[in-house]
């Protein structure tokens, strides 16, 4: 188990890294890399934010799962927060930190995104999808 922990830390900072490149790979300061690697992962978070109050809108008549669902983002804000101070952990102190958390921030973020925007697509009668289909 710890190896595969280790295992998805280290892909997951890999993979993180190479987006910031593409995203910011232009700039040469590591002050301007920080900046441009947190307007990214805002940007993500403001997406992730849109699509979360869409799918609780959806579960408006439904308190139960609605409750599931703060749940789950909590746990999943949790999980995000750690895992990025984990991968993040060995620049911490530095200069290089701001980019490589955000970057991870941005990343997870990005993943979290196409599962809420997964939900949105549910169809009516999709028995594993807990958000209704948009009237």
């Amino acid at each position: 188990m710890k190896i595969s922990l280790v295992t998805v830390a280290l892909i997951l900072t890999t993979s993180a890294v190479a987006h910031a490149e593409q995203v910011c790979g232009d700039l040469t300061n590591q002050t301007d890399m920080n900046i441009c690697a947190g307007k990214a992962y805002q940007k993500s978070d403001a997406e992730l934010n849109a699509l979360y109050k869409q799918i609780e809108a959806r579960l408006k008549d439904d308190a139960d799962t609605k409750k599931l669902l703060v749940a789950a983002q909590k746990a999943w804000v949790r999980f995000r927060d750690a895992e990025c101070n984990f991968s993040s952990s060995t620049v911490a102190g530095g200069t290089a930190y701001p980019f490589i958390s955000s970057t991870c921030l941005d990343t997870i973020t990005k993943s979290r995104i196409e599962d809420l925007k997964g939900y949105l697509k549910c169809e009516e009668g999709d028995l594993d999808c807990p958000v209704p289909a948009a009237n």
